[in-house]
């Protein structure tokens, strides 16, 4: 199924106006400057990463593709732009036939990165390629923080089963890109429907308190449910008391009970106590969901507890404290004319505060150890070593305005666990510390 096709509401027929202002009158100026047709290079990457984070996550490269796939001015989006007078004719007419026509370079999605990674690379005229800043930088800055956020609290997670469920949380469409950027980091459902539609994301849900509450007693709720979704089910069993509620559930349902979900109070006490229930119940295949504001840190400190999966919402949708990865898009290369045969020369601002940009299109590569461990992010503009020809990390993904790399998110969700895993042990620790890996320019 092509899901796009369906006229999901999700899609967007245009992604043209993601776009701040001053990229229009950027490009007004320089068409009229003489100098729009400059081949040029821009690169997303970012400074640093969120404090305490030790590695930071590619995600959201499809969405970026299927955005300049759709960044078309259709004649409403004109129509806007000429009554507010953001720009003049000539630019509207150069906006009215604009088709992204350069190439665009990228980490794979999934991959890992560090500050001065050049995660995503963008090649052609300068007007083609300043107009996608914004809606570029949206997307990478806000699926890789949720990407980052849902690696940590996978690998906290241990291998056990993760639910994405954060989407009464955050902005309704945000919730099926954070469902998307929690998949590739390591999520295994979701809760949102949506996300299922779009991304063919295994979807999972059973009740909430309010169905316990609609009924005359507990016992009623259970047999209500077991009824129409089978013994298989996940009972939520702490509305009331949660030892009379496990009692009933197992009642009803059988030790062929699938689940009971526990949502508040001391959670790594209560998840003992109720799995010491069930077992003497005999329900000792019955899984333990648990549920309640989980971060990183949560998950972490219910690895001794006897859980077999976790629910999560507000912390993961909102990066976990670090909502942003601060991405920029900066010019990094550009011609001196509008010559084709021009050759590319560095530019780069200077500016005080940490705020300095490397010019020159930039090559990446992963340095590894004697054990095949990374030990260093290498970043160039000269040629390639030898000795890291191989370990390259920019893959083409669109060429001369084709798409030329798709790939599934199961693909990339494998990525990012065998990225991750390439990493020093020291990657999955949360303790606050530097990133992982150190970048090296050369």
């Amino acid at each position: 199924m092509n899901t796009p096709d369906l006229g999901l509401p999700v899609d967007v027929p245009s992604t043209a106006l993601f776009t701040d202002q001053y990229e229009l009158t950027m490009l007004q100026a320089a068409l009229r400057g003489g100098t729009a047709d400059r081949h040029s290079v821009f690169e997303a990457f970012t400074r640093r990463l969120p404090e305490g984070r030790r590695y930071g996550v590619v995600a959201g490269t499809g969405r970026v593709l299927d955005a300049v796939e759709n960044f078309r001015f259709d004649p409403g989006v004109l129509g806007f732009l000429r009554e507010q007078e953001i720009v003049d004719e000539r630019t509207l007419d150069w906006l009215a036939g604009y088709r992204f026509t350069g190439d665009i370079w990228g980490y794979p999605e999934g991959e890992v990165y560090f500050p001065g990674s050049p995660v995503l690379r963008v090649e052609g005229s300068f007007a083609e390629c300043v107009v996608l800043e914004t809606v570029i930088l949206s997307i990478l800055n806000h699926d890789s923080a949720i990407a980052a956020a849902a690696s940590r609290m996978s690998a906290a997670a241990g291998g056990r089963r993760l639910i994405e469920m954060g989407a009464r949380r955050t902005h309704e469409l945000a919730a099926v890109a954070a469902s998307r950027a929690a998949y590739v980091g390591g999520f295994n459902s979701t809760s949102d429907l949506a996300a299922g539609f779009r991304y063919g994301i295994p979807t999972v849900g059973t009740s909430a308190h309010a169905f316990t509450l609609l009924h005359d007693s507990e016992r009623d709720a259970f047999r209500a449910q077991v009824e129409s979704l089978g013994r298989g089910t996940t009972l939520l069993v702490d509305t009331y008391d949660v030892a009379e509620a496990v009692r009933t559930a197992v009642e009803i349902a059988g030790p062929e009970l699938g689940a009971v979900r526990i949502d508040s109070g001391d959670l790594l006490l209560v998840a003992h106590r109720v799995r010491q229930q069930l077992d003497d119940l005999g329900a000792t295949q019955t899984r333990i969901v648990v549920t309640s504001d989980l971060d990183e840190y949560a998950i972490a400190s219910l690895a001794a507890a006897p859980v077999d999966a976790y629910g999560v919402g507000t912390q993961l949708v909102t990066g976990s404290g670090h909502p942003t990865c601060s991405m920029v898009y900066k010019i990094v290369a550009r011609a001196q004319s509008s010559d084709p045969d021009a050759p590319l020369h560095p530019v780069a601002k200077k500016s005080l505060g940490g705020k300095t940009s490397i010019g020159g299109r930039k090559w990446a590569a992963r340095r590894l150890d004697a054990e095949g461990v990374a030990e260093a992010e290498v970043v160039g503009t000269g040629p390639v070593p030898p000795e890291l020809a191989d370990r390259q990390l920019l893959a083409h993904l669109v060429k001369g305005g084709e798409i030329v790399t798709r790939e599934s998110l199961d693909t990339v969700r494998e990525r990012h666990i065998a990225a991750r895993a390439g990493l020093p042990m020291s990657a999955i620790q949360l303790s606050r510390g530097e990133p992982v890996l150190p970048t090296e320019f050369v």
